[in-house]
């Protein structure tokens, strides 16, 4: 008969397991789903001597099985690493401990003795034919936790899944074990509504293909994932795996294949989400789970290319101030975790860093302020925000002044609450005294307006209505044109062009004038190479039509595309018809004008051709009566 397995003899009750503990012990709990539920439950119900004047010790405190709310100092105090989930509101009233230290460090704590570590209860699957049971869907820092401990328990439960990566452990590394069949905590899908829809949509078009991305949790991510699904060759290396990051993978969106590290898997520490997901992790191949200080650590990040970083975002500030989200809402996010993914972005070739979150709040109230000082959970490193995202666009803050960045802050609040940050701004000396808002800018804003061309050479230009804060952008286009190029758009030698003037200019209520910029570089940042608009004056059904190129994007096509799109916009809202003067010399805008769909009518007088373009037939009769 074949000998019974060397684990088997090891299995006890759990009050048997909890005599080998000794008041004055630091216990080390798994975390989220690697929570060892019942034997957790056994010691907070237990009312043995033993257990008196005790550390436990977890990273983050997702589940309920620990009562902050019960706890007592003469059994237990509960030491965290993050202060989000059910802790937050205990660490500020002085009943949780908190640890200040990025996840990816906290392993070489626990292995410098600097965490100290008497007893581990970690959660595993059962032990195979070979001897080896897996950790299941959280990693967590549990190895660094068992090598330290000299006393460790494990509780063997079939419910949750075998996982692939360095989740292995062996039945000798075990003193006892006890046996659960209590299913591991999960968590609900969020609910998607429009605004999270729209800032998945916005945030996904930043994200190229080949890619590598970190995700977090919450609805931005479940949006986010349905936008992404039509990308190619998307990489993963997060702290945490999801569901929509498991419905992103089924899409085919993910191959890992254009990873540097990891190449072909998925990489995270941890599995949140619902029971579909562990069902589906369950020797899954395709993820690689990995120590906190693999998955969290910012140069194996780094190493990936195109890394792009997505945080949820509570409030920011108009010069840059982030109050990360904190409570029952935020399940990973701290401001060192996101200062490691930040570190990690900045490591890699072409990373971004990307925070997302909703203009308003569900009470009605402004998430753009003038200032977050007054929120917790702060993220303060305004010299690293990168790109900001709502519903209602995107704002790029790199490299951008305080000032250009108010700007770029107001143009995706919420239209109604611009008018009142942009007073406030004044007022603090953000904005200049002579800013221009007109407050119904915002609701007309035309969104889907935006698209993108690609011209001779493979030239990629984005193109969309002219925004507000684009007044700088728009400057420096001015000082790069030629004389003759300025003398041919202003009919005068204009050498400045101050931002008094500019802003005017870049103003435009996209109802009675329309002006559509083009763009090349990155999503989200770019440089402004072309500008065309139209101007309807008075009660006259005909607009007049104007644009400008780049010297050095000249030649492309590109104003004749410009041209062409007016035409349409024009006609979508009723102008019957556009007119333009030109000087005779300006031969490359005669060309553009002259291959208009529509019968284009010239009259030269002094030295300029008063062109006249009607959109139909008949109405070139009206145009000349």
């Amino acid at each position: 008969m074949p000998s019974e397995p060397a684990w088997k003899a090891k299995i006890t009750t759990h009050n048997h397991a909890l005599s080998g503990i000794r008041p004055g012990m630091s216990i080390f709990l798994g975390t989220g789903v690697a929570e060892p539920r019942s034997l957790i439950r056994a010691f907070t119900e237990s009312s043995s001597p033993n257990l008196r004047d005790l550390e436990l010790i977890q990273l983050v405190s997702l589940g309920e099985t620990i009562s902050i709310a019960d706890q007592t100092a003469e059994k237990y105090r509960l030491k965290t690493f993050f202060s989000g989930w059910i802790a937050s509101e205990a660490i500020r009233e002085g009943r949780v401990d908190l640890i200040p230290c990025p996840f990816s460090r906290v392993p070489l704590l626990i292995e410098s003795g600097t965490i100290h570590i008497d007893v581990a209860f970690v959660q595993i699957t059962p032990f195979d034919e070979s001897g080896y049971a897996s950790l299941g869907p959280a990693v967590d820092v549990a190895r660094q936790a068992m090598s330290q401990a000299s006393f460790v328990v494990g509780e063997i439960n079939p419910t949750i899944p075998r996982t692939m990566g360095d989740t292995f452990v062996r039945e000798s590394e075990f003193d006892l074990l006890v046996e659960s069949s209590e299913p591991p905590i999960t968590f609900d899908r969020w609910t998607v509504d429009e605004v999270h829809d729209k800032i998945g949509r916005n945030v996904a078009s930043l994200i190229q293909d080949g890619s590598c991305i970190a995700f977090s949790v919450g609805p931005i991510f479940d949006a986010l994932a349905r936008h992404l699904s039509r990308k190619k060759d998307l990489g993963i290396h997060s702290p945490f795996f999801t569901d929509p990051l498991m419905e992103l993978v089924r899409s085919g969106a993910v191959t890992n294949r254009k990873k540097r590290n990891f190449k072909g898997k998925s990489v995270a520490s941890y599995a949140l989400g619902t029971q579909e997901l562990m069902k589906w992790l369950d020797g899954n191949p395709l993820l690689e789970f990995q120590g906190i200080d693999v998955a969290g650590d910012p140069t194996r990040m780094g190493r990936n290319d195109r890394f792009m970083v997505v945080l949820p975002a509570r409030r920011i500030d108009l010069t840059g101030g982030v109050a990360l989200p904190h409570g029952r809402g935020n399940v990973g996010t701290g401001p060192g975790e996101a200062q490691e993914l930040f570190k990690g972005a900045a490591l890699s070739t072409g990373g971004r860093t990307i925070f997302g979150l909703p203009s308003r709040n569900p009470r009605g109230g402004s998430n753009i302020l003038l200032s977050v000082m007054d929120f917790p959970n702060q993220f303060s490193a305004r010299e690293s925000l990168d790109l900001v995202v709502t519903e209602y666009g995107i704002a790029s803050l790199t490299g951008r002044t305080i000032r250009e960045r108010a700007l770029a802050l107001i143009d995706i609040a919420h239209p109604d609450d611009r008018a009142e940050l942009v007073r406030k701004a004044k007022a603090e000396h953000i904005l200049y005294p002579d800013q221009v808002y007109h407050a119904e800018q915002g609701h007309h804003y035309p969104e889907e307006l935006s698209c993108m061309k690609t011209f001779k050479d493979g030239l990629e230009v984005r193109f969309r209505p002219i925004r507000p804060s684009d007044v700088d952008e728009m400057r420096r286009l001015f000082y790069r044109f030629s004389d003759e190029s300025v003398y041919y758009r202003y009919f005068s030698p204009v050498k400045t062009m101050p931002h008094t003037k500019m802003q005017e200019y870049a103003n435009v209520d996209y109802r009675n004038s329309m002006s559509i910029v083009g763009l090349v570089g990155e999503p989200g940042e770019g440089r402004i190479v072309a500008e065309g608009r139209y101007v309807l004056p008075g009660d006259t059904p005909f607009a007049d039509v104007a644009f400008v190129v780049d010297e050095a994007y000249k030649g492309k096509g590109i104003a004749t595309f410009l041209f062409h799109y007016l035409i349409r916009i024009a006609q979508e809202r009723g102008i019957q018809g556009f007119t333009a003067d030109v000087l005779a010399s300006n031969k490359a805008m005669i060309k553009v004008l002259e291959r208009s769909p529509y019968p284009a009518k010239a009259v030269m007088a002094s030295g300029v051709y008063e062109f006249s373009i009607p959109f139909r037939p008949e109405q070139a009769a009206v145009r000349d009566a």
